[in-house]
């Protein structure tokens, strides 16, 4: 290790400097030192909580971890925050309580002050074998298997991180990790799942006919589960899935011989907001079934969306007969109109 300087250092907060150069430099400093300080403290203490079965409150991290750092600058302390290795060492050592940070601080000041010329011959690999030996104990590799049974992005996430934090440092490997995610949470908005609905055997429920196999088609009716909020992001993607699925429908009525496609429900259970290109989608989608003669109908959209679709006139568009409560509505209705209109009176929807 060689010479370490003996002694505490002096006090600082008479070294407070409020001039443009400095506190210029220090607020740009101190907002990317304090988040990734933050992102790593709360998250090793969130992986230390799942060891013990307990829960933090990251409020509290953060006040926790703010206000060390505000009273340790005075004293000449570099930012610190609950960095992962100290804190494998303290955990295997069987520390469980926040006083023995207070015996740990006592016992470095007085290293400091009488020990330090002893640790000169110590070598480095001693320090690093110390920090190894606890950071393996952490690896937990039923749990990494457990999220590649699972969740294979997950895994990859997982994978990411420990990648970052063993070759190069716990920010890379926070960045890794928060990157993946992220990328992630884009694909999720930007390519909702949708699906077809079936009616179950003797019921009035709806469920996906790929998850229900039993599940049955109605006749002369898709109903279509948008399973997410429509934004910006995802409204194009809506818009030529829900065509596909039109065009797939009246492709296979049309093999079958079986009455033509006349209904398109769409069950917006699911979806939790909805913006301006979301509503445009739905008005484009509205004239492009209307072009194929068919008719757009939506089932229990949430009352966010209801606010959204009353504010900019769709409701008055579409007509407000057209939206159901349930699916199961939904369909009686478009059967009913089915068996009661004439194929020539289901031209002009205006006098249905």
């Amino acid at each position: 290790i060689g010479n370490l300087k003996k002694g505490l250092n002096p006090l600082s907060f008479g070294d407070l400097v409020f001039t443009k150069p400095y506190i210029t430099a220090s607020l740009k400093t101190g907002i990317i030192t304090g988040i990734i300080a933050l992102a790593e403290g709360i998250a090793v203490g969130r992986s230390f909580a799942m060891f013990k079965h307990y829960h933090i409150d990251g409020n509290k991290e953060m006040v926790a971890i703010g206000t060390m750092n505000i009273v340790g600058s005075c004293f000449s302390c570099y930012l610190t925050t609950g960095p992962f290795s100290r804190s494998a060492v303290n955990f295997n050592a069987g520390c469980k309580t926040a006083m023995s940070n207070v015996i740990m601080a006592i016992a470095v000041m007085l290293t400091l002050l009488f020990l330090t010329p002893l640790f000169y011959y110590t070598p480095l690999v001693v320090l690093s074998a110390i920090i190894i030996s606890a950071m393996l104990g952490l690896i937990d590799y039923e749990a990494a298997i457990h999220l590649w049974n699972v969740d294979k992005f997950d895994f990859l996430v997982c994978i990411g991180a420990y990648a970052g934090v063993v070759f190069a440092s716990v920010e890379v490997g926070l960045v890794i990790a928060v990157a993946i995610s992220v990328v992630r949470l884009l694909l999720f908005v930007a390519r909702p799942r949708t699906s077809v609905l079936g009616n179950l055997p003797d019921s009035t429920i709806y469920r996906n006919v790929e998850q229900y196999p039993n599940a049955n088609h109605v006749h002369g009716v898709l109903i279509l589960e948008i399973d997410a909020p429509i934004y910006f992001a995802n409204s194009s993607y809506l818009r030529e899935r829900i065509s596909r699925w039109i065009d797939e429908e009246e492709d296979k009525l049309k093999a079958t011989g079986k009455t033509s496609l006349q209904y398109v429900i769409l069950d917006m259970t699911a979806v939790g907001n909805i913006d301006t290109s979301g509503i445009s989608m739905l008005e484009e989608l509205k004239k492009t079934t209307e072009r194929r003669e068919l008719k757009l109908v939506l089932a229990n959209p949430g009352a966010e969306v209801m606010k959204k679709l009353n504010k900019s006139k769709f409701l008055e568009n579409i007509g407000q007969e057209w939206i159901y409560l349930t699916v199961g509505e939904a369909v009686e209705a478009c059967n009913f109109k089915l068996h009661t209109c004439k194929p020539e009176e289901s031209q002009p929807w205006n006098n249905v």
